[in-house]
């Protein structure tokens, strides 16, 4: 059975895969990243951990508000054992120096591995998209996942704000 459901997954789903694998793998070494791509990369899993629940459920009450309630968890969570003493940012480039962590592959990895776990059981059990039960699980998933995307992008933005602010005219005049 397994092999039959690889063999009818779209071939766009493994570069998908790859794409995110890589992405996870690189963020495991200490990196350098501009501000605006440290925020969109969070920004986009986020979209595409609602679209799981939305996909799914549609935009019921109960799932978006268990994505909400596992987002919320994860968030406070991550935020109080986060280690923003380790980021460095430089406020002329407006980049920073990332210590490598193997949590965004955890995060890539988890997230298209629920989307395609979900994508292949609902296709199998059809019935399961009406389960409470599965809904309220994966809503809290889902939502966890983006949680701490977004505990570590505003964590990145608080070291940023706690620079002092650089004016580029007067650093391009120095």
């Amino acid at each position: 059975m397994l092999m039959q459901i690889l063999t009818n997954t779209p071939n766009w789903v493994f570069a998908v895969f790859g794409i995110l694998l890589c992405l996870g793998i690189n963020q495991m070494r200490t990196r350098t990243v501009g501000l605006t791509r440290s925020t969109i990369v969070p920004l986009a899993m986020t979209v595409l951990s609602l679209y799981g629940v939305v996909s799914v459920f549609g935009d019921t009450p109960q799932s978006l508000l268990t994505w909400v309630v596992g987002a919320a968890l994860a968030f406070a969570l991550y935020s109080s054992t986060a280690r923003a003493n380790q980021i460095r940012y430089d406020a002329t480039s407006r980049t920073f120096v990332l210590p490598g962590s193997v949590v965004p592959l955890i995060l890539f990895m988890g997230i298209f591995l629920t989307k395609y776990a979900v994508g292949v059981s609902t296709r199998l059990q059809p019935a399961l998209v009406h389960d409470s039960s599965f809904a309220l699980s994966l809503g809290m998933l889902y939502g966890a996942f983006s949680g701490v995307f977004l505990a570590r992008a505003t964590q990145l933005w608080r070291v940023a704000l706690a620079q002092p602010r650089v004016d580029a005219h007067k650093t391009s005049l120095a």
